[in-house]
């Protein structure tokens, strides 16, 4: 039986909010200024997104992203950083 932690991949996650708030995966790649969806597309199913492009989806989803110890004494907001 798989465990449910490694069904929770990034590109998971941002798959289930594009489809919570009924946001298609053209909208989003216009919103992120991707040339086509298929783009966007090939970088969820590949799971290859970096932290920044992570976060930077969150963002146009209108979401937040933490980092939180496990202890919970630390709880950090991860924020985009624009490429110069």
């Amino acid at each position: 039986m798989e465990d449910k932690e490694t069904k929770n991949t990034g590109a998971s996650i941002i798959r289930s909010l594009m489809k919570t708030k009924n946001i298609s995966m053209k909208q989003l790649a216009d919103e992120l200024g991707y040339k086509s969806a298929q783009v966007l597309a090939n970088k969820l199913y590949r799971d290859t997104l970096s932290l920044n492009e992570y976060v930077r989806i969150a963002n146009v989803l209108n979401c937040d992203v933490k980092t939180i110890a496990k202890d919970g004494s630390i709880e950090i907001l991860n924020q985009y950083k624009e490429n110069k």
